[in-house]
């Protein structure tokens, strides 16, 4: 069976519906694993308070994001809401090349677009424990109009039934936990075969590890 070639880096994809956790668990992951480096991704939506260009996203015009898409600067891109995301193609390319983790926060369009290039990322998806609690989530958050929140929870439904698509799920019903998992998940990613070889070339020669996946 055929292997895409190993990057010592890993790639990593959170995909959620809106108000299920997925910020909140990948910031704290962050802010604990310094050794995995969150990609930014370009989108056409407004900041909301506390944002800043170039931390959160890279924030651009419609006309902007359209001609980059169409120059094919983009690893992937989705409409989403009513408003354009994606991410750099050369940014993610070098980055694992030189050995660094990267995360996508990404929804299920971008994550079946990345997959398509990058089979071995993982996709880790993240639930809420009900619908009912996600409604509370947008609604306590405060970040969107009472018609966006009612547009999102709509769209809630056909987001999660892209969770198959995932090799993880993650059931964010208590904080602690969801983020001890998707720990785990990223500590076992990183001892994966191919990964390991990518890293310590040298020593799988030393140790006549035959390292061709093919």
């Amino acid at each position: 069976m055929p292997h895409a070639p190993a990057t010592a880096g890993s790639l990593f994809m959170v995909v959620a519906p809106s108000g299920a956790g997925k910020s909140s668990l990948v910031n704290a992951l962050l802010a604990q694993d310094k050794a995995i480096k969150l990609s930014i991704s370009y989108t056409t939506r407004q900041p909301r308070p506390g944002e800043q260009h170039g931390r959160e996203y890279f924030f651009t015009s419609a006309e902007d994001f359209l001609v980059k898409r169409n120059a094919g600067e983009f690893l992937e891109s989705a409409e989403v809401h009513g408003n354009y995301y994606g991410t750099s193609r050369i940014q993610i390319a070098e980055q694992m090349q030189a050995g660094t983790d990267i995360l996508l926060e990404i929804d299920w369009q971008g994550a079946q677009q990345v997959k398509k290039q990058f089979p071995n990322a993982t996709g880790i998806f993240i639930l809420p424990p009900s619908i009912q609690a996600l409604e509370e989530r947008l609604h306590k958050r405060g970040q969107d109009e009472p018609h966006v929140i009612t547009r999102r929870i709509l769209a809630a439904g056909g987001e999660i039934a892209h969770a198959p698509e995932s090799e993880y799920v993650i059931i964010n019903q208590d904080f602690a936990t969801a983020l001890s998992e998707l720990t785990a998940i990223i500590k076992a990613a990183r001892c994966r075969f191919a990964q390991q070889a990518a890293r310590n070339a040298s020593l799988f020669t030393q140790l006549g590890i035959h390292t061709a996946l093919s």
